[in-house]
């Protein structure tokens, strides 16, 4: 009966270790194809054909060492930045500042290329944290092989209004 017993918890721990993992990557996913978008439009007028294009294209980046996603990560035009600290045995400490108002994560954690945690304000009020570790590339034409750079892809939990312009999301640029 205990041996049982045993092997049940064993192939319930097991299963839910594998569909945590399967959890956190399809979230990785997720969250990496929602920074991707094409932009292609042409206007004539009066014989003048103007063409305008963009295109992004984000992918995950998971690092063999953790401790490699630690830096300083921005967002350009935006007062925005995060400052992520991970040991070498993957304990994360980060914390920022947005538009001026600090922050800190609590219970960070980094499952594969997924930032996870707790934003805690100075203020005490708190919010779900999730972001992505991912280069991200822009192309201007079709043709053009781009502009890369590695980050960090947060989606917000509440859209923020700067400048006039909605945000959902933010890509954090490292230093």
């Amino acid at each position: 009966m205990r041996a049982f017993l045993l092997i049940t918890l064993l192939v319930v721990g097991s299963v839910s270790a594998v569909s945590q993992q399967q959890s956190s990557e399809t979230r990785t996913r997720e969250i990496a194809i929602s920074f991707n978008k094409v932009k292609h439009a042409v206007k004539e007028k009066n014989g003048v054909r103007i063409e305008k294009y963009k295109e992004v294209k984000t992918e995950s980046v998971v690092k063999p060492n953790k401790s490699d996603y630690s830096g300083i990560y921005e967002v350009s035009d935006v007062p925005y930045v995060i400052t992520i600290q991970v040991t070498n045995d993957g304990r994360v400490q980060a914390g920022g500042t947005e538009q001026g108002r600090p922050f800190k994560l609590d219970n960070a954690s980094i499952e594969g290329a997924l930032l996870s945690a707790t934003k805690i304000y100075n203020d005490g009020t708190a919010e779900k944290f999730e972001g992505v570790f991912m280069t991200r590339t822009v192309r201007d034409n079709p043709t053009d092989s781009g502009v890369t750079t590695f980050g960090l892809g947060v989606v917000l939990h509440t859209a923020v209004e700067l400048n006039g312009v909605t945000y959902e999301k933010l890509f954090y640029q490292r230093r």
